[in-house]
């Protein structure tokens, strides 16, 4: 194995997990709206759904949009429509006090791991990891390598998201002050879409 490699990619994965992006937004806005607890089915999600995305593509499902590429055109385009649902959603979105539910509630684990199938900086991710880092070592252990890691840095990232997000409800007790950072969220979310466009 080659430990620059390695070192190369921990540094990627860690820029890449870690740096705002729809997941992140997400977990922020949940974090605030719902509290840490509601949210774990969420963090699990994507944990798990991403880290289950690197393998399978790794393993060879990747082959299947090479050889019909309209098949990235509508995960791109049905993501894209995803984000801007859930951006409406999160903009509406009020603080919920504890002990009180919300009629839409923080996302599934199924939702978040699917979610990750029609997410954009997924796939930048994971077209990097798998094409970048191949040499990481001999196949299949890269791919073996690869999702460990990104499971390790998926799970650090998310929590830290979604603790960031729950610390500040003591912070913004005005439902005004949680629709307004709400509306933020779901501003960056949508930019978080540009890169989609521009590649049209």
């Amino acid at each position: 194995m080659s430990h620059s490699l390695l070192i190369a990619f921990v540094m990627f994965a860690t820029v890449m997990f870690f740096t705002p992006g729809p997941n992140n937004i997400m977990l922020l806005s949940s974090g605030l709206t719902y509290g840490f607890r509601p949210t774990i089915p969420h963090i699990m999600g994507i944990t798990v759904g991403f880290a289950f995305m690197i393998g399978a593509v790794g393993l060879g499902l990747g082959t299947i949009f090479i050889a019909y590429p309209v098949l990235q055109t509508i995960l791109k385009y049905a993501g894209a429509a995803y984000l801007i649902y859930l951006a409406a959603a999160i903009a509406m979105s009020g603080a919920v006090p504890s002990g009180q539910d919300n009629q839409r509630g923080p996302m599934t684990f199924w939702g978040a791991a699917m979610f990750q199938w029609v997410n954009a900086k997924g796939w930048v991710m994971v077209i990097g990891t798998i094409t970048t880092y191949a040499a990481i070592a001999s196949f299949p252990w890269n791919i073996v390598i690869q999702t460990s890691i990104s499971l390790v840095m998926g799970t650090l990232s998310t929590v830290a998201w979604a603790l960031f997000g729950s610390a500040l409800r003591p912070v913004l007790t005005s439902p005004n002050a949680v629709r307004a950072f709400n509306i933020v969220m779901a501003v960056l979310l949508l930019a978080s879409l540009y890169p989609v466009f521009m590649d049209a």
